[in-house]
């Protein structure tokens, strides 16, 4: 790898993606670095089942009732000013991703076909049967191929920022092919490294989504905000094994299955009038309260009275997935249980993508823009990783580029790694963050937890020095730095909102 570059770009999700092939199109002359640390296609966008929510119907729909419906699911933390930008610039975006030739499921007439999930009030969510994020991935992937500027960096982890007087000047690369560590200058860094899943034993996000952007733009000293908000989905299937939960799509409540308890009760109007279609915090907090009552392990989505090609041909991925468990969803309820699904904190950035640390910038899961507040309205995520991409590129092309700034080299040596180690304290972390920052915290668990994450960090710290090659540190050492921030965060917010509660009455 070249020591310079003028923009290095940090995750190849759809805000990475986007935003690389806008710059190297307006700039075939500039470099353009991806960095991703596994294979190009691994990351939470390829895993988004439901779609973009965007304005299409202006009939039915409108950007007020968007703004609206975002508002209210964000529980009074959202930014205005930013839910109404993102909403208004939705459909250009849209139409950019379909010229690129990302294709979404279309009706009789050839009229785009809009899915409804929970929390909207109209028919607003466009997507590609129950795999939208894959075709977004494949499209986008396919066009920055295209352009020769692109530099797709594939098993190469950011270890950090490199930052002087308070200014990103570029990044440390690790070659994860041969051991090698390379200090990496760049006029302009973007950090897109989606999401914290990983952090929990039951997630539905990519084996990938460890929290490296946000660690790294803490130790950079940038300003992170709202981490204690973590959404989880209502509805991931059931298993009993921890890691990564194959996620049942909330667009198949919107298509009409019912949620019930073991006894067929179709319990959530015990808590919300809207039952199905509540948002995901009401919905997630509703089945953990039944389930406290009922002393059952989860709950189950029925679809049996939906007609049975329809709803396979509407998500064929979850016929199929379900059948490959032992699930005919035709005939049989499919088990259910919330799980992480997204971060709605994160890197704090303007409505421009610029953190608080000059010439470094967020977009995507990593960043938190104002848009979400508390919860996260369904399928707003990959709009929002859109509209901020676009929004960068907007700021960053319009300032000039310089010429690479001289770096020390990185001096280290080739060590030995362990990974059983890092494994072990991963799986820890993993079962700790379930117990003691899920949808139900208590200001005691919350120090408990921190006191064991602490005692962790030291224990990390020391062998990362020995490790410096190994990515399974790194990891380990991200992860529990966000986990960190993620229980102070939850420690300080003495005011239950969103997607978790400091405490729960069952009575």
């Amino acid at each position: 790898m070249t020591n310079h570059t003028n923009y290095i770009i940090i995750g190849s999700g759809i805000a990475g993606l986007t935003l690389a092939i806008k710059l190297a199109e307006a700039f075939p002359k500039r470099k353009v670095a991806i960095i991703s640390k596994s294979n190009e296609i691994d990351s939470n966008t390829r895993h988004a089942q439901g779609g973009i929510a965007v304005v299409v119907d202006k009939i039915q729909d409108s950007f007020e009732k968007h703004i609206l419906d975002t508002l209210a699911c964000g529980d009074g933390l959202c930014d205005p000013k930013v839910v109404e930008m993102v909403v208004a610039e939705g459909p250009k975006r849209l139409i950019e991703l379909i010229n690129w030739g990302a294709h979404f499921d279309t009706d009789d007439e050839g009229h785009l076909a809009l899915a409804k999930e929970g929390g909207h009030s109209a028919h607003r969510i466009v997507h590609r049967k129950d795999r939208t994020g894959f075709e977004i991935e494949q499209a986008i992937l396919h066009k920055a191929h295209k352009l020769p500027n692109i530099n797709l960096m594939e098993h190469h982890f950011a270890t950090d920022l490199i930052v002087s007087e308070n200014k990103c000047i570029g990044a440390t690369i690790l070659d994860e092919t041969n051991n090698q560590i390379v200090n990496v200058s760049a006029d302009f860094t973007i950090l897109a490294t989606g999401g914290v899943g990983q952090l929990y034993s039951q997630t539905t996000n990519s084996k990938i989504a460890t929290g490296d952007g946000i660690a790294m733009a803490h130790r950079a000293k940038a300003k992170i905000s709202n981490m204690e908000f973590i959404q989880f989905h209502p509805t991931a299937f059931y298993s009993r094994e921890s890691g990564s939960a194959f996620l049942i799509s909330e667009a198949i409540r919107g298509f009409g299955a019912h949620l019930k308890n073991k006894k067929g009760e179709r319990f959530l109007f015990k808590y919300d009038k809207r039952g199905e279609l509540a948002t995901r915090d009401i919905v997630s907090r509703s089945i953990v309260i039944d389930m406290k009552h009922s002393g059952d392990e989860c709950v189950f989505l029925d679809c049996t009275h939906i007609d049975s090609e329809n709803l396979i041909s509407h998500f064929p991925t979850i016929h199929h997935y379900c059948a490959n468990h032992g699930i005919d969803i035709t005939k049989e309820w499919i088990p259910v249980l919330p799980a992480q699904h997204y971060l709605c904190g994160g890197i704090a950035v303007d409505r421009d993508g610029k953190t608080t640390v000059e010439n470094l910038f967020a977009a995507g899961e990593c960043s938190r823009t104002g848009l979400h507040g508390a919860n996260r309205l369904a399928s707003n995520s990959l709009l929002e990783a859109l509209v901020y991409s676009h929004r960068i590129f907007k700021y960053i092309a319009a300032k000039p580029v310089g010429a690479a700034q001289p770096l020390p080299e990185f001096a280290h040596k080739k060590t030995r790694t362990s990974k059983t180690s890092f494994i072990a304290i991963r799986k820890h972390l993993q079962i700790l963050m379930q117990e003691h920052a899920g949808i139900v915290r208590t200001d005691e668990s919350l120090r408990a937890g921190l006191a064991e994450i602490r005692k962790l960090q030291k224990q990390v710290r020391a062998g990362l020095k020995r490790n410096i090659t190994s990515p399974e540190a790194h990891e380990i050492n991200n992860m529990l730095t966000v986990a960190r921030l993620i229980l102070q965060a939850s420690l300080r917010r003495k005011k239950n909102r969103g997607g978790f509660i400091k405490s729960v009455s069952y009575n």
